[in-house]
């Protein structure tokens, strides 16, 4: 979620109010634009909770690491070592 933000945020910029006053379209522009931008932050958020509900469900169930054959060490060390 949070690189479709910054991907919509680098390419999609809002029309101004310096260059004079809005036309429809621009006003229908920046409504849409902000609109999107409110849903991302929202979705964002939401992602971020269920990872770490996830994290947490996972450090209260010893048998997690066995089921999934993943501890919290190897998410841990895949977070650090990830291309950004």
């Amino acid at each position: 979620m949070q690189e479709l933000k910054d991907r919509i945020e680098n390419k999609i910029i809002p029309s101004s109010k310096e260059n004079g006053d809005l036309s429809e379209y621009q006003y229908s522009h920046n409504i849409a634009y902000n609109t999107v931008l409110t849903i991302i932050e929202y979705l964002l958020e939401k992602e971020k909770e269920q990872m770490l509900d996830f994290y947490m469900w996972m450090r209260m169930n010893d048998s997690a690491e066995a089921y999934f054959h993943y501890s919290d060490d190897d998410m841990f060390a895949e977070y650090l070592n990830q291309n950004k």
